[in-house]
């Protein structure tokens, strides 16, 4: 699913009118931080809490095109993702990383060739315990995502739909 074939207004139009809750919106609180402004692909989740362990290990993984939506719990205290692992997710073929939670090395992460969304900035780096859970249904700020689903992200916002 290309990025540039699809937009989340024309998604959200498609299905104004579908009442079973396929097509989700993700609330307005997602800043662009990454290279790639527009991006789709299959979901792929890691819920932890301001450790990025399981992060890394996805994003050091062949992305195959696929989103990593992190489930961060909405940390503010600690950056789950930074340009180390921007610049892994770039290389390895991820198409992006939503991030509920924080982002740190602002100005890396802007040169990769990803995209990137997340709450804000934060220096912090994590600690490194080995905890969290990959690829299980995640609610990130309200709403449900499960692994496999398709998520799009562009200017106007993220939406998330079952997969195909």
């Amino acid at each position: 699913m290309a990025a540039d074939s699809l937009v989340t207004c024309d998604l959200c139009d498609a299905h104004k009118n579908d009442t079973s809750g396929a097509l989700r919106v993700l609330p307005p609180v997602f800043r662009d931080f990454g290279g790639v402004g527009a991006f789709a692909g299959p979901v792929s989740t890691v819920r932890c809490f301001e450790d990025n362990s399981l992060v890394k290990a996805a994003l050091d993984e062949p992305g195959a095109g696929r989103v990593l939506v992190v489930a961060g719990g909405a940390s503010l205290r600690r950056a789950l993702v930074g340009g180390n692992l921007a610049s892994a997710a770039a290389r390895n073929g991820w198409a992006g990383v939503v991030v509920d939670g924080c982002v740190r090395d602002v100005a890396e992460l802007a040169g990769c060739t990803v995209g990137i969304r997340a709450l804000a900035p934060v220096p912090l780096a994590t600690d490194k315990r080995g905890e969290g859970q990959r690829d299980v249904p995640v609610q990130v700020q309200g709403v449900w995502i499960r692994p496999g689903e398709r998520l799009v992200a562009d200017a106007d916002g993220i939406v998330v739909l079952p997969a195909t």
